[in-house]
């Protein structure tokens, strides 16, 4: 097969033959050399707090319904509130670490998340409730971006992919545990004490994250002038590689927050009448995404970039289908392609913006992320409003159609590189590189 992509780069993890002497010129941190493994570490920590926080709700919004007396669609809020406080809040926050630093900006906005974190058990009502899950999201803003714009200053570019999967791979271990923990805890304790262990289990992580992430070394302080961020924004904007990555990001992530939104409904109504703790234990398919995640490096060194987005595509509408089913093994196994195909999806786009943009690296993975909650947040909310007017199959009707959606942008991106390469062959073989 000929790798093709979205647009530009052919393998991510592809690079220029480069000599011995250049490459051991290269002060960034690569697989096996000094911090590597320190600097993996604190990421994937910081990884695990970020996902676990933010979806600290998720798997108890049954028993949130019912200790608050609202419906699922307004359950859902507690999930959509903190993913669009954190879509909102992105950019900002990573105009703040282009100004003061990656870690500086990280530190501060784990701090600030997790102090939040142990107030929200107190909540006294859903709107209180909503409230805090909104501060809380905009916290955890300063994560995601500067976290990718860290790796992309500080680690050699044929491990980009690699570093960044891993941290994706702590999403996915924050994800699942935060879900395992509230689920057995709240059907003992109740939905309020099992929030407040999630918060505790983030302070231990933001302070290990702390201890460990190396400081930077090749950060170069950038501007907050509003008309230098305003600019870089649009340049941005104004690629159309970018452009598509930022839909592949929302459009899989809608998905993913539509199905893990509303699942637990699901599996607590008949024919599967599971109790609170089962269903916190079948977010273990994370584990799924953890491994997924990690190999998206060698996934698109095989298959191309587009090669690798449809065969993330391709499983996760498998496993929506396949979830239809009203047989709990069939369902479990809908949950393993679904979380499959996203992991690998969001991997592989997501590194892709940190490789693409030349300059304001910052502000292009904010605009990833902020597009990519923005569909979490769709995709909650949406998910849940199709659930209770159609049942599971109208949740699994708004994921085939925002798959379908990447498909589309993915050959249309691969078209305009066709044309490209006609236009201007040499300059499309530099692209392809």
């Amino acid at each position: 097969m000929t790798p093709a992509d979205t647009g530009a780069s052919t393998v991510v993890d592809a690079a220029p033959a480069a000599s011995d002497s250049l490459a051991s010129s290269d002060s960034r941190m690569a697989p096996g050399g000094p911090g590597y493994r320190r600097m993996s570490f604190a990421l994937f920590l910081a990884g695990v707090a970020t996902f676990a926080l933010l979806y600290s709700t998720q798997a108890l919004l049954p028993l949130i319904s019912g200790d608050l007396g609202v419906t699922a669609s307004d359950a859902s809020w507690t999930v959509a509130a903190a993913t669009g406080g954190l879509a909102v809040f992105v950019l900002p926050m990573s105009a703040l670490s282009e100004r003061f630093g990656r870690r500086t900006v990280m530190t501060a906005s784990l701090a600030v998340a997790v102090t939040v974190g142990l107030l929200v058990p107190f909540a006294p009502s859903l709107p209180a409730l909503v409230a805090l899950r909104a501060v809380q999201g905009a916290a955890l803003a300063g994560l995601p971006a500067s976290a990718t714009a860290y790796l992309a200053e500080e680690v050699r570019p044929r491990a980009l992919v690699t570093a960044i999967g891993l941290f994706v791979a702590g999403n996915s271990v924050g994800g699942m545990s935060g879900r395992i923990i509230t689920g057995w805890v709240a059907q003992e304790w109740g939905w309020r004490i099992a929030v407040g262990v999630i918060g505790l289990v983030a302070v231990a992580c933001a302070v290990a994250f702390r201890l460990l992430l190396p400081a930077p070394r090749h950060f170069t302080p950038g501007s907050l002038r509003p008309r230098v961020l305003v600019r870089t924004v649009r340049d941005h904007l104004a690629n159309p590689l970018l452009r598509r990555l930022y839909a592949i990001g929302a459009l899989f992530m809608t998905v993913f927050g539509g199905v893990y939104t509303v699942i637990g409904y699901r599996l607590s109504e008949a024919p599967f009448s599971l109790p609170q703790g089962l269903i916190g234990s079948i977010f273990l398919v994370y584990l799924v995404g953890t491994v997924s995640a990690s190999t998206a490096g060698r996934l698109v060194g095989r298959l191309g970039r587009r090669g690798a987005l449809y065969l993330g595509a391709g499983t996760t509408a498998a496993g929506l289908l396949l979830s239809l089913a009203p047989s709990l093994p069939l369902v479990l196994l809908g949950l393993v392609l679904i979380t499959a195909g996203f992991f690998a999806g969001h991997a592989v786009a997501s590194s892709a913006v940190g490789k693409t943009a030349q300059h304001g690296r910052a502000q292009a993975s904010a605009l990833y992320q902020s597009a990519y909650y923005v569909g979490s947040s769709a995709g909650s909310t949406v998910g849940a409003v199709a659930f209770h007017s159609g049942g599971w199959a109208g949740t699994v009707g708004v994921g085939v159609l925002a798959v379908l959606g990447v498909v589309v942008i993915t050959v249309s991106g691969s078209l305009a590189a066709r044309r490209q390469a006609g236009d201007a062959p040499v300059k499309a073989l530099s692209l392809s590189r």
